[in-house]
């Protein structure tokens, strides 16, 4: 991973910065919303129409096992199974701070089609010392002590779930900066 920040960084010619007053809080808010944003990105890969038996498997009167279909996407099982590897996405974020307003964030530098994410050149990388590692252990602190939230809000397709989980639930982000979180973070 740190041959990719340096080597993005001679390609694009990006400013490599370094930084030891990264707000914490501010971080876990943006590592929570990229981990709700992957897990969206990952139930919207399904094909909306696949289903899946779900129920208590239990016998009704009459010696039937009683179940249901439920959406694939709303499944609180696949849902789970998303969380399980969600976290392993981080190891492609990085650290940084937009040029334009030197706003902290966190880049994907992996672009929606697979290669690299044309955001990067509106950013500098911030160099740390443990290569971003941080992330994927925010993220698996957050998907660890807030799963049964998560899916909770999944399965019953809450809207703004990120909002609502990550200010309303986790208050890991203040609400009066979200709308700059939203409108910064979203973009990429």
């Amino acid at each position: 991973m740190h041959g990719l920040i340096v080597l993005c960084s001679i390609i694009f010619g990006l400013t490599v910065v370094t930084s030891t007053d990264i707000d914490n809080k501010y971080l876990k808010c943006l590592v929570c919303r990229s981990t709700i944003k992957e897990v969206e990105g990952e139930l919207a890969k399904i094909d909306p129409s696949m289903e899946i038996d779900v129920g208590n498997y239990r016998l009704d009167a009459d010696g039937n096992i009683v179940t249901k279909k439920v959406l694939l996407a709303q499944s609180e099982v696949h849902i789970s199974d998303v969380l399980d590897n969600i976290c392993e996405k981080m190891s492609d974020y990085v650290r940084a701070t937009y040029k334009s307003n030197s706003e902290l964030t966190i880049l994907n530098l992996m672009g929606p089609a697979g290669g690299m994410n044309p955001e990067v050149a509106k950013v500098d990388i911030i160099q740390d010392g443990d290569l971003n590692k941080s992330l994927k252990y925010y993220c698996e602190g957050i998907v660890e002590e807030f799963e049964d939230s998560i899916i909770s809000l999944f399965v019953r397709k809450e809207e703004d779930i990120k909002y609502q989980m990550c200010t309303n639930i986790a208050k890991l982000c203040d609400p009066e900066y979200e709308n700059d979180v939203d409108e910064e973070h979203d973009e990429l």
